[in-house]
């Protein structure tokens, strides 16, 4: 079963990237994905100025930190995501 990971990383200017930039750091991204296997799936990630917070699904913290490594981003903070609430769960 894989388990829900926020993962923070440090990456100073990042939210100043032009956005052709961004097209890069994906494809990079998802080349080390392929080769990993489905032990590791990235949903989404979100940019702010200087990080971004990538929502992942993986195995472990392990094969996040693997990815890291060989696609060259940071994984400052990895935290497995305990609940999600959203405003459906407040009573109308």
């Amino acid at each position: 079963m894989l388990t829900k990971y926020i993962i923070e990383r440090n990456v100073p200017g990042i939210g100043t990237h032009p956005a052709d930039a961004y097209c890069g750091i994906a494809q990079q991204s998802k080349d080390v994905l392929v080769k990993q296997g489905p032990g590791i799936q990235w949903l989404e990630s979100f940019v702010v100025q200087d990080k971004t917070y990538c929502v992942y699904l993986a195995e472990s913290e392990d094969i996040i930190r693997d990815h890291a490594q060989k696609s060259g981003f940071p994984a400052d903070r990895i935290e497995a995501v305990k609940t999600i609430i959203d405003p459906s769960l407040a009573p109308a």
